[in-house]
């Protein structure tokens, strides 16, 4: 796959996962949360999400929510 389909698959998973991070309902995650990275497999099978909040310790409690959403 080369460099430039890459890249813009990153962007398009990016940009889906923020709105749905955006439309959550869930009390746990609050504030604004961000996407700072995404390492997409280079199979397109998985990805890791690397998030930012501007919350502060607010992040860790929305990020185990968003980790294990029970």
């Amino acid at each position: 796959m080369g460099s430039y389909r890459a890249s813009r698959t990153e962007e398009d998973v990016k940009r889906e996962l923020s709105d749905i991070m955006r439309s959550l309902k869930d009390p746990r995650i609050t504030g604004l949360l961000s996407i700072v990275k995404l390492d997409l497999a280079k199979d397109l099978s998985s990805c890791k999400v690397y998030i930012s909040s501007m919350d502060g310790l607010e992040a860790a409690r929305a990020i185990r929510a968003l980790d294990r959403p029970d």
